[in-house]
């Protein structure tokens, strides 16, 4: 059933109608015919409230749009192999960017610790972002 307006779609995939108009510019999401015949209004079903749902998980996850595009095209491929090549690609890029988290978070950690030794003398935080 295509009985959504475009601001029923937003809200259920919990965006904003501009960022469904963007995705539509971006050829992630269909852009229907409008019914009726002067000036009608687009109507979305749950096909494109499902698809909205995956592009905004998938950007969650961390793929970019143009990767997401990639992934809606093999789906209608059916290509596994590369789909499998991505994800793996976006655990590799994750765990990077767990890993310089990780860094930042012991750093300050241990400038926390520094700063709480005294009240005397300049402040171990500021000096090292003063850097």
């Amino acid at each position: 059933m295509n009985g959504m307006t475009i601001g029923g779609l937003a809200a259920a995939g919990d965006v904003g109608v501009e960022t469904v108009r963007y995705y539509q510019r971006r050829g992630l999401l269909a852009e229907p015919a409008r019914d009726g015949p002067y000036d009608g209004v687009r109507r979305y079903g749950a096909d494109d409230a499902r698809r909205l749902r995956f592009i905004r998980a998938a950007q969650a996850a961390g793929f970019t749009l143009d990767q997401i595009a990639e992934l809606l095209d093999l789906d209608a491929r059916d290509d596994r192999p590369r789909a499998r090549e991505l994800a793996r690609d976006q655990i590799a890029a994750l765990d990077a960017r767990i890993a310089e988290l990780t860094t930042a978070r012991d750093s300050l950690a241990k400038l926390a610790r520094e700063c709480g030794k005294g009240d005397a003398g300049p402040c171990p935080i500021i000096m090292a972002f003063e850097r």
